[in-house]
């Protein structure tokens, strides 16, 4: 898709600066991806300048493994919406606990997100479905699968035009809308679930393609999503290649994002429009 070719091409061009409030778990690795890719990062997310450290950002991502620091993305994600800057966030386990639910909830009702990233379960929660996650990982009866491709396309649909954002769902399958236009993608690999933080990497990947083209959040948030499947599978080729494990993926991974080609991403992506 041509679409893919250049908003690649554009994260390259215009470097956006990415705020991130993640968790400690992953934030090493949201850094790197963004390096990777061409953008740049920030990772404030103290109360105390979190709100004035999106002013000079192109996006901010709100990362729930980050619970604790709620407050601070409430703060920052309300000036990045009044300065016209993208908000994506990652509901992690958003449905786990009470805690999250509750937080989940406020970060709905007070930010604009331009993008909403997470797994089956995750959307499903927020789109007040019933899911059945376990932790940070979707539940089995969640996945999106050839079976229920059609019906979670259309819950993913009707959930965007309810919050005005682009919901993005991925797994085997990824599923994306924003309400009118809708995409699966197919691609990645299973060693992906096997190292901490690739949905998280995934999320801040997708701050980087909106904040270099908040004009076109759709298109952005697919390119993202399909870079990232073509990565992994190039990852995977590799680890199988060299007999390596998981540790050694998770920099294959990075590495495969660093040295992304236009052509590896038209030739490598598969998607089907809806």
């Amino acid at each position: 898709m041509e679409k893919f070719e250049a908003a690649l091409r554009r994260v390259r061009e215009r470097t956006p600066l990415v705020q991130c409030i993640t968790n400690f778990v992953t934030v090493n690795d949201c850094a790197n991806i963004l390096l990777a890719s061409g953008a740049s990062p920030t990772m404030a997310h103290d109360i105390r300048e979190a709100a004035e450290a999106v002013t000079g950002a192109d996006a901010l991502v709100c990362n729930m493994g980050a619970i604790e620091d709620t407050d601070a993305m409430i703060l920052a994600g309300k000036q990045a919406n009044r300065l016209g800057k993208p908000v994506i966030l990652d509901p992690v386990a958003a449905g786990g606990t009470a805690l999250r639910r509750e937080s989940a909830g406020r970060l709905l009702s007070e930010i604009h997100f331009a993008v909403i990233r997470g797994n089956a379960s995750e959307i499903r929660g927020l789109a007040g479905e019933t899911a059945a996650g376990s932790g940070v990982d979707a539940g089995v009866l969640d996945v999106v699968t050839e079976e229920n491709l059609l019906s979670s396309l259309e819950m993913v649909r009707s959930f965007s035009q309810r919050t005005g954002s682009v919901i993005a769902v991925s797994g085997a399958i990824d599923i994306i809308s924003d309400g009118n236009n809708a995409m699966a993608l197919r691609g990645g690999c299973a060693t992906m679930a096997r190292i901490t933080g690739s949905g998280c990497m995934l999320t801040t990947l997708i701050g980087a393609f909106c904040g270099a083209m908040p004009d076109d959040l759709y298109t952005a948030a697919c390119a993202a999503m399909a870079a990232m499947n073509v990565c992994g599978e190039l990852a995977e080729k590799r680890r199988l290649t060299n007999g390596t494990g998981n540790a050694t993926f998770r920099t294959d991974l990075i590495d495969a994002v660093f040295n992304l080609t236009e052509q590896q991403l038209t030739e490598g992506v598969r998607y089907e429009i809806y």
